[in-house]
């Protein structure tokens, strides 16, 4: 058990040091002035005042004080009075120096050599346990990746939009099942024919933006990030100024495509006028710019983490697969060429290449799974604004779904096999159905002609003669950025509606 110093100890102490200093002591001082005010008094009643420490209590003078005890106690001792006075409210002891506690401990309790070299011990082990757990922290942290840091100063986003996948948001929810599916498929494919996702992808176009159905992972990339929230003809417009303003690669690897890295070294002010005539060009070129300023940095980083690999594994090279050596080569001389590329993202599953694709300013899930779809070939059910709203009306979705947690749900809910299809058929019914337009309503023309799945449909909003519609917060953030919608006729009603209520990863995933 460790000694406690007490304020009338350290006095005490404070004392015998002075007294060694030939000051007169506490114990003098008190007889001598004691001896003198009492003159009077007789040899028998003048009370044992020798050692102040060990005078019972009951021999203690009460009525008659020394000036100089009152001296004493007025002015502090020289050793430690702040290191023993007490913390106002009591708050306790002001406490001591280690050095200081230390000096002080051997005259008054003498020094406990066995206690102390236990204390030491336990102490060494206190120090060796934290010394261990810096250690591993410090290893942990080397071992935790970097995020790329842009040459803007922009990091990727860290944001995961709350997917789940695998995990439907409304398991509540047993709709749609696989006969549903089925039925709406085959009803939207009367009319608007048999789909069949393509078994190679077509050459890239330089006249048409699509969404994402080119070979390079980075095109397809960027395409549906400049179709986003806007029309396909404004989206063929900024690409193709693009092309014209930085050119395209005549020979070597990515022959054909967009020189993105011309774009990338370019300004912020180059890209926006270069695109300035497809809509929300302020954002684009900035997310444009920044995405590619983080593949070029992840380009390099891959080049040196390949090379290597390659001298360290020399001996395992006969057994890497031919494909896989092929891809790093590929990886390698893009990098060398200063030719940007992500077709690394072919060797992810779907849920990996999500997660790398939304990392990306301006990029959220409904760019991500197009270019899942498109260019990776991977099922994926990507949710527009069409799909959105037919889903809605079809109970498919809850009321209080958005875009995002719509996407996991049909995600994990729609087969495999009829997301390509279903995808593009609720696309194409939701531009053409006069029914089913966003912009139409009862007096609209072609509102008789008959809806195909009109039966199996619950439509809201006031212009459907069903109450107020449900607006999401994304498609009324879309509206806003739009402005108010353009007075067109029939022929260019369905362009009008897409520029306005499409909702879009652009306005929103920063």
């Amino acid at each position: 058990m460790e000694r406690r110093i007490t304020r009338s100890t350290a006095r005490a102490v404070a004392s015998l040091i002075a007294g060694e200093e030939n000051t007169p002591s506490v114990t003098q001082a008190s007889n001598t002035t004691k001896v003198n005010k009492r003159k009077r008094l007789n040899p028998t009643d003048t009370p044992n005042v020798s050692n102040p420490l060990t005078t019972p209590k009951n021999n203690t003078i009460t009525d008659v004080k020394s000036p100089t005890d009152q001296k004493i106690k007025q002015e502090k001792p020289v050793l430690g009075p702040a290191l023993f006075d007490e913390l106002p409210h009591n708050l306790g002891s002001l406490p001591a120096s280690l050095s200081v506690a230390t000096e002080l401990s051997a005259p008054i309790a003498g020094f406990d050599k066995e206690n102390q070299t236990l204390k030491d011990e336990q102490v060494d082990n206190v120090v060796t346990e934290l010394q261990s757990t810096v250690n591993k922290a410090t290893t942990q942290l080397k071992k935790e990746p970097k995020i790329p840091i842009t040459t803007t100063g922009r990091k990727p986003k860290k944001n995961t939009y709350g997917l789940t996948p695998g995990i439907s948001p409304f398991p509540e929810l047993a709709r749609p099942t696989a006969e549903e599916c089925e039925v709406v498929n085959r009803l939207l494919s009367s009319i608007h024919g048999v789909v069949t996702a393509p078994a190679t992808i077509p050459e890239p176009s330089l006249t048409v933006t699509g969404c994402g159905e080119v070979p390079s992972v980075l095109d397809a990339l960027i395409r549906t990030l400049l179709s986003g929230a806007t029309t396909g003809n404004n989206a063929a417009r900024a690409f193709g100024g693009l092309v014209q303003r930085f050119g395209t690669l005549s020979e070597g690897i990515g022959k054909g495509s967009v020189n993105w890295d011309a774009v990338r070294q370019a300004t912020v002010k180059d890209v926006f006028e270069a695109i300035k005539s497809g809509g929300l060009a302020d954002i684009k070129s900035k997310n444009l710019k920044a995405i590619l300023d983080i593949v070029h940095e992840d380009n390099q980083v891959r080049r040196a983490i390949l090379l290597d690999s390659e001298s360290k594994n020399d001996s395992l090279s006969k057994l890497v697969p031919e494909k896989a050596e092929k891809d790093k080569q590929y990886e390698i001389a893009c990098a060398d060429q200063n030719v940007l590329s992500l077709n690394h993202l072919h060797n992810l599953t779907s849920e990996e290449a999500m997660a790398d694709l939304i990392k990306y300013p301006g990029i959220g899930p409904k760019t991500a799974a197009c270019v899942i779809l498109f260019c990776l070939q991977r099922p994926c059910f990507a949710v527009d604004t069409h799909i959105f709203r037919i889903c809605r009306w079809l109970g498919w979705i809850p009321v209080r779904a958005n875009e995002v947690s719509a996407f996991s749900h049909l995600e994990v809910r729609i087969p495999d096999h009829l997301k390509y299809s279903l995808h593009q058929l609720f696309i194409r019914h939701g531009k053409t159905c006069p029914r089913c337009r966003a912009a139409t309503g009862e007096s609209s023309a072609g509102w008789e002609d008959d809806c195909v799945i009109d039966h199996l449909l619950t439509r809201d909003g006031k212009r459907k003669g069903n109450g107020p519609s449900v607006v999401s917060k994304k498609q009324a953030a879309a509206k806003g950025v739009a402005g108010k919608r353009k007075k067109v006729n029939k022929d260019s009603e369905d362009e009008t509606e897409e520029s306005e209520s499409s909702f879009s990863d652009v306005t929103s995933d920063e």
